[in-house]
Parts: structure tokens; sequence; C-alpha cells
């Protein structure tokens, strides 16, 4: 059967491809065609503990087994319910966010609080001077996953509406690459349900953030460790 494999971030610079066509017999797990993967690509090599799969945009188990046809995703750690009314709008840009407009998607008569987050491109990190970051993503399902946790904020803590925009591309210093609006009738819900989307946004939606630096360029999350490879 044939499959279409996806690569993001370090795993597709390690590759030097980002999409694949590879032939595979029935039955095979999504964790043997990583395997295979590793054996034509050696530079993948050690990196299952930290990764995550997904099928057709929706993540699986490692055991999971595709069927012909089907879109297969391997998931390098990430810059760390069903949708509802609750779940405003949810973007992925390449332009600068805008805020405002942001909140005004979720204002509501019924709300008494509306909290937005908003995360910025720094100077600095871990003793190096930052030029810019490049944020990198799986579009269809980093949508998917973002629209999830909006709903789940919704349904944890109560809240009238989410909305959240990620920038990808060139974010440079003192720019917006993320922001998330969430109102609700009380200040603590807002407040809760603005702090759980993003700690679960860096969780889990598929978008990777590169570090240029003064020096170098690394990629942020565990999987740095491990050196591009060379072609």
């Amino acid at each position: 059967m044939n499959l279409r494999l996806k690569l993001f971030a370090s795993l597709r610079e390690r590759a030097g491809a980002s999409d694949l066509n590879r032939e595979f017999s029935a039955g095979v797990s999504v964790a043997d065609i990583w395997h295979a993967l590793t054996t034509e690509f050696p530079t993948l090599s050690g990196q299952q503990d930290a990764l995550s799969f997904a099928v057709n945009q929706e993540y699986v188990k490692p055991d999971f087994r595709p069927l012909d046809g089907d879109e297969v995703a391997f998931i390098p750690p990430v810059s760390g319910g069903l949708t509802g009314d609750v779940v405003g709008p949810v973007r992925i840009v390449r332009a600068p966010i805008d805020i405002p407009a942001l909140e005004h998607a979720v204002a509501d008569p019924g709300a008494g609080a509306i909290a937005t987050f908003v995360g910025t491109t720094r100077n600095e990190n871990s003793g190096r001077h930052v030029l810019r970051l490049e944020y990198e993503a799986y579009e269809p399902m980093a949508l998917s996953e973002m629209r999830k946790l909006a709903a789940e904020a919704g349904e944890r803590f109560g809240i009238i509406r989410a909305a959240i925009t990620h920038r990808i591309g060139v974010v440079e210093i003192g720019e917006a690459s993320v922001a998330i609006a969430v109102s609700a009738p009380h200040r603590a819900e807002a407040f809760a349900a603005c702090r759980f989307a993003i700690d679960r946004l860096k969780q889990i939606v598929p978008i990777w953030k590169k570090e240029y630096f003064a020096g170098g360029e690394v990629w942020v999350g565990c999987q740095t460790s491990h050196p591009p490879a060379h072609h």
C-alpha cells in the first residue's frame, strides 16, 4: 500500500525531506514505518522516545495501522472534545497578529472579564543573544488541535469564548508569535482558561520554533540535542 509521510522541523532537516511517498505491506504499524525511515535516514535514529505519530491529522498510538493512501506524520516535541460555540476564531497567520481584533472576537454581553495572553520574541535565551525566531507548523493538524483545546478550556472552566492566533514564519524581536483571548463571566475563570490554553498549546499543537542567535541556530525543544543532517 502507498502512504504519504510527513516530517517536520528538526526531523525534516535531518532527513532532507518533508514529504515522502513510500510503499509498505498491509498491516504495518506507524512504529514500523518509523523504524523503516530510520533505516533509510540514519540521522533520524534515537528519536522515537520523544516522538508522536499522527494519521490523517489525528494523533495515534505507535501500534496504529494505517490504510492505503493515508497520510502519516511524525511529530517531534512541539514548542510546547468537539468544538462548539465557545470556540472563537482559531487561525495560523504569516503577518503580524491583530490583538484588538482577537479580543473583539471573544467579547460578549455576558462576559465580566476578558483575559489575553501574548507571547513575544525576546532578545535573550539561555545566555544567547537572540536575533529572531522562525516558526513552522503542520497547519491542518495544528488548527484542529487548537480548536480542540479551546473547546476543552470551555468544558473545564465554563468560559464564554476563546480565540487563538499563532504566527508562523519569521517573528522578529518584540513581535507576537501567539495570542490567546478568553472571555468569561468572572476573571478567575478567564485567567485560568487562558493559562491552560497556552500551556496545553505548547504541549500538543504541532508548531515548532527555531531560534537564530549570534553564532548559530537551534530548534527549541528536547529534540535540539541532535544536529541536522548535512546535505
